[in-house]
């Protein structure tokens, strides 16, 4: 009768298997050589100067569009026509700093309408367009 070993005999093995070990901590000795030399490599970036005084900002009222459930057009409750209209906002688009539109309409005005005066104002130039509305009840 013959003395079997644990090198074929089946039986569980007692030792630990480090290969893997050994291959993450390689990898991971690699990742670290090359990446250490980029974190101390510097960018020198020119960064402005702060400074304490303050531009006087013009506040400027916000210009209103009222718009009519038949399509007239009111500027700041002064009615225009399409032409003065127009020719009022190339105006304003010259400004520095643009004050804002508003575009108030009717709860009857088709939307068509108020689109045509948006698209109107954007071709204008302006930049600063909103909308007023009234709060609910």
């Amino acid at each position: 009768m013959a003395f079997s070993s644990n090198s074929g005999g089946g039986g569980p093995m007692a030792d630990i298997n480090v290969t893997p070990l050994v291959d993450v901590m390689l990898v991971l000795l690699i990742i670290f050589m090359i990446t250490a030399p980029l974190m101390s490599h510097k960018v020198k970036v020119d960064l402005p100067q702060a400074t304490l005084e303050q531009k006087p900002e013009i506040d400027q009222p916000p210009i209103t569009l009222a718009i009519e459930a038949s399509g007239q057009v009111y500027w700041n409750d002064e009615k225009v026509s399409t032409d003065m209209l127009e020719a009022r906002l190339a105006v304003l688009a010259q400004r520095t700093p643009q004050p804002q539109v508003d575009v108030r309409a009717d709860n009857v005005t088709r939307y068509g309408i108020i689109a045509d005066v948006v698209k109107k104002v954007r071709v204008a130039g302006i930049r600063k367009v909103g909308f007023v509305s009234t709060p609910e009840r």
